[in-house]
């Protein structure tokens, strides 16, 4: 173990233990742990700190007081003390200004978010180990004996959904790293989940599995070499920013071409979406698969998109991005990724100038299904089933999930977008100048029945807009010369296979359409309208 040394570091009458290691220069980062809750202390992470040191690292570990050596009760913490003691031995022992490697374990999951959003751009890279994330009314709450105001604000099912560290975590741009034991008993997964989902908006993000550990990663890496390497290892690869990618991107451009400035585009939720301004004014978009169930289909997902993007090339009537080059299986890139022509415009999920824009994307659609390629895509895949439907209680909605309990219908097959929305659309102009410049995202194309790109389209207008513009959809699809669609049971079928996917709140969508601008669309708004919206469809079809 590289050398470590301890002393007391005094902050708001406690003493806290603290642990020091690395003489670099005030240019090295400065890797910071943070303990979990209950038991926890500095002293089971400093083997994970030495590992950090021998990497030229300088090194930071401390007890929160009523932990480890410091002084004070456990009882008389909370949220905002872990965070304040955090930042005072941090502002005493990290040199002015020097880069930060933030690591928590746990509860400091919250402490890390809290310092992200309080260092800024000096984290460089974040490490999250089974972390919390708590609601915010929790962070002055002292956290008493286990059963007082803490325990009942965190043991609130769902009380984190609104928490701002998701938020500090979604705005997060650097290298980070999540963690994941195999067995987890504290942290629920649908925590992990939020906090995965988070990183990987704009962060450079690697999940670390650890199929044979516990909630307790501490004692693990304390204890599992191999395994307190990898998390090393994971966590310092890439400090720089996206280097294979951006050599790969270069390697793309005419020498005289080089990449001036990149924007992260808002609005996506598969992948990371920037915009690459090129030193002759041009642009080009790098799509980027970041989390885990998309780096794992990525092969099949961009490889389609690269050929669908070929296929509709200078195509009269659908503005396709053109492929540049692609890296399917992220073998030159630091993640899987695909390098297309920049289109004008913007997506529009705003009320105005509603009617001519739905009238567009009717008739844009229409075209789109009368592609007849040489080649068939894939058939379509069907995104939910009766048994994954995750819908609120009530007979409306056992009805609708009973709908499902069938074989699909027979349909006349055509080509496919897959997931058509406002959101995939770019708009130029307004009023009568009002057009679509774009259809991007082209990653699930496919061959299936028309009215599964119909449904598709009305739930996000149900969602978006109000459930009467969901059902009024079909409408305006045929007045613009669309393939015949289903009726009666057969159209209730296809409708439902959509929208129950999005049960019970659309919270797949919500964010990236907030992002966009629609704060309004909370998760209780959303779910109401898609209620109405079901039961206009079991009203209309059923």
């Amino acid at each position: 173990m590289s050398e470590l040394s301890s002393f007391g570091h005094d902050h708001d009458g406690e003493r806290l233990n603290v642990v020091h290691g690395g003489d670099g220069g005030a240019d090295l980062p400065t890797v910071v742990l943070l303990h979990g809750a209950g038991n926890g202390d500095a002293r089971r992470l400093l083997p994970l700190l030495a590992e950090f040191v021998a990497r030229g690292c300088r090194g930071v570990a401390f007890d929160f007081s009523g932990h480890g050596e410091s002084t004070g009760a456990l009882r008389e913490l909370s949220l905002r003390r872990r965070f304040e003691q955090a930042v005072a031995v941090i502002d005493a022992q990290v040199p002015a200004g020097g880069p930060l490697i933030l690591v928590g374990f746990s509860m400091s999951g919250q402490t890390v978010a809290d310092l992200a959003r309080h260092y800024g751009e000096r984290v460089v890279a974040l490490g999250l180990c089974a972390p919390a994330v708590y609601a915010d009314e929790a962070w002055d709450v002292p956290f008493g004996t286990g059963n007082g105001r803490f325990s009942e604000i965190i043991r609130r099912p769902g009380g984190w959904h609104a928490a701002s560290a998701l938020d500090v975590l979604r705005a997060y741009e650097g290298r980070a790293v999540l963690a994941v034991p195999g067995t987890d008993t504290v942290i629920p997964p649908a925590v992990t989940e939020a906090v995965q989902d988070a990183l990987s908006t704009r962060a450079q993000f690697t999940r670390l599995e650890l199929s044979d550990a516990g909630h307790k990663l501490g004692l693990w890496l304390r204890d599992h070499a191999g395994d307190r390497r990898d998390f090393v290892d994971a966590v310092l690869t890439g400090l720089g920013g996206w280097t294979a990618t951006n050599a790969w991107v270069a390697k793309q451009l005419p020498q005289d071409r080089p990449v001036r400035g990149t924007t992260l585009l808002r609005g996506g939720s598969s992948s990371q979406m920037r915009a690459l301004a090129l030193d002759d004014g041009t642009g080009l978009v790098l799509r980027t698969f970041v989390k885990p169930f998309f780096r794992r289909h990525a092969p099949g997902l961009l490889t389609r998109e690269a050929a669908v993007l070929g296929l509709l090339a200078g195509r009269d009537g659908i503005p396709a991005p053109a492929p540049v080059a692609v890296d399917a299986d992220g073998e030159h890139c630091d993640h899987p990724s695909l390098l297309m022509s920049q289109l004008a415009g913007r997506a529009r999920v705003d009320d105005e100038d509603l009617a001519a824009r739905l009238d567009l994307l009717a008739a844009q659609l229409v075209r789109i299904h009368g592609v007849v390629p040489d080649e068939r895509p894939r058939r379509y895949q069907a995104w939910t089933s009766p048994e994954r439907v995750r819908a609120r209680p009530g007979a409306l909605w056992e009805r609708a999930v009973d709908v499902l309990r069938r074989e699909p219908p027979e349909y006349e097959g055509c080509f496919l977008h897959r997931d058509f929305h406002p959101g995939n659309v770019l708009f130029t102009g307004a009023g009568e100048d009002l057009r679509i410049s774009g259809v991007v995202d082209w990653v699930e194309t496919s061959w299936g029945p028309a009215d599964l790109d119909v449904a598709h389209c009305s739930t996000a207008l149900a969602l978006l807009h109000g459930p009467e513009h969901g059902l009024g959809f079909r409408d305006r699809y045929e007045a613009h010369g669309g393939r015949p669609l289903a009726d009666g049971p057969d159209q209730l079928y296809w409708r439902l296979l959509d929208a129950l996917h999005y049960a019970p709140d659309a919270a797949g969508l919500a964010g990236p359409w907030r992002e966009l601008g629609r704060t309004d669309l909370t998760a209780e708004v959303l779910g109401d309208r898609l209620q109405a919206y079901v039961d206009g469809l079991m009203e209309r079809y059923g």
